[in-house]
C-alpha cells in the first residue's frame, strides 16, 4: 500500500494509477460517444448516447475501487447507508462539502446502491480539458454562481442557475437519476464559517433555492431525499485543505460517511421558492432543520473521533 512510500511518491502512485483508469476509460469508450453525441444532435440518439456514456462511467467507477483498494488503507473507513436504496430509482442527495476528495469518496460509497450521480459544478471547469468533456457529455449541470457585485449590477441574472437547474430536471423526468447537492455552495473552511456568519459549527449556510427548483422539476419522480454526512477527521482550515493530499498519499486514517433517507415532504413538491415568500421561509426553516442535525452528527463525529 502507499501509505509506507514517502508521501509524494505515493500521492504520485495513486495519481498515476487514477489518471490510467481514467484515460483508459475516456479516451478508449467515452470520447467517441461523446464525439457523435456532437456530431448527431438528433435528440432520440443523444438520450441514448448518455445511456451508454452513464455505463462508461460506472466502469470508471469500479476501477477507481479496485485501486482504492489496492493502493489505499481503508480500514478505518466507516460508510453506512440505508438498507433498500434501488439504482433503478431516482434520489435527491444532499451532503456537506469539505474536500474535493468528497466527489471520489461518494461515488466510491454509493457505486451500484443508486444510479450514477450528478453534480451540480461551477462553469468554469467546463474548461478543463477532458474533463470539462467528460461532464458536459453526461449532461452535469453547470452554474455560473455570479458574484454579489455582478448580481447587485445585473440582478436577472439570478435566475441563470435557477434556469440552468430547470432545464437540466426537465431534461431527466423519467430517467434514473442521483441528484447531488452540496448545499453549502463551496468546500467548508472556518474561515468562511465566520465570513457568512453561520449559525452553524461544522457547516455553512445552506443554499435552498437551487434544490427547491430540483423538488419543482422532479419531485415526484425522486424515491426519497438521501441525506448524507461526510467527515474526515481533520480539524482546522490547513489541516483540511490537505485531506486530498493525505487521501491520495494513503495517510487519511479516519473517514466517515453516513447516510439516511428521508420521505420528501409533498408541500415541497409545488411550491414558488421565487414568488411565494411564505413558501420560501417555511421551505428555508425546514432545511435549516436538516443542517441543523447534520451539524449535530459532526459535532458526535469529531467528540467520538
Amino acid at each position: 500500500m502507499v501509505r509506507w512510500l514517502p508521501a509524494p511518491l505515493a500521492v504520485a502512485l495513486s495519481f498515476l494509477a487514477m489518471l490510467a483508469g481514467l484515460l483508459f476509460w475516456a479516451l478508449l469508450w467515452f470520447l467517441p460517444g461523446a464525439l457523435l453525441k456532437i456530431l448527431i444532435p438528433i435528440p432520440a440518439f443523444r438520450r441514448w448516447m448518455t445511456r451508454y456514456l452513464v455505463w462508461v462511467g460506472q466502469r470508471w467507477t469500479g476501477t477507481n475501487r479496485l485501486i482504492y483498494r489496492a493502493l489505499l488503507p481503508t480500514r478505518d473507513w466507516r460508510i453506512s447507508l440505508p438498507e433498500g436504496l434501488d439504482p433503478r430509482r431516482s434520489y435527491l442527495l444532499v451532503c456537506n462539502h469539505q474536500s474535493w476528495a468528497d466527489i471520489l469518496v461518494l461515488f466510491d460509497a454509493l457505486h451500484g446502491r443508486v444510479p450514477w450521480p450528478r453534480f451540480f459544478l461551477k462553469r468554469e471547469l467546463i474548461w478543463v480539458p477532458l474533463i470539462g468533456l467528460i461532464c458536459w457529455a453526461l449532461d452535469f449541470p453547470f452554474m455560473k454562481r455570479h458574484s454579489r457585485e455582478t448580481l447587485a449590477r445585473h440582478p436577472e441574472r439570478a435566475r441563470d442557475d435557477l434556469e440552468a437547474t430547470r432545464r437540466f430536471c426537465q431534461r431527466y423526468r423519467g430517467e434514473p437519476l442521483t441528484l447531488v447537492n452540496f448545499l453549502d455552495g463551496t468546500r467548508f473552511t472556518e474561515a468562511k464559517r465566520v465570513a457568512k456568519q453561520s449559525p452553524f459549527r461544522h457547516l455553512l449556510r445552506p443554499k435552498s433555492a437551487g434544490l427547491s427548483f430540483s423538488l419543482n422539476a422532479m419531485g415526484e419522480q425522486f424515491a426519497g431525499l438521501l441525506d448524507i454526512t461526510l467527515w474526515y477527521g481533520n480539524e482546522g482550515d490547513l489541516d483540511r485543505r490537505w485531506t486530498l493530499w493525505r487521501f491520495l498519499a494513503g495517510r487519511q486514517g479516519q473517514l466517515r460517511l453516513t447516510g439516511r433517507l428521508l420521505e420528501i415532504d409533498p408541500a415541497w413538491l409545488h411550491g414558488d421558492y421565487q414568488g411565494d415568500a411564505a413558501f420560501r421561509q417555511r421551505f428555508q426553516q425546514q432545511i435549516n432543520q436538516l443542517w441543523a442535525e447534520k451539524d449535530a452528527a459532526l459535532a458526535t463525529m469529531s467528540e467520538s473521533g
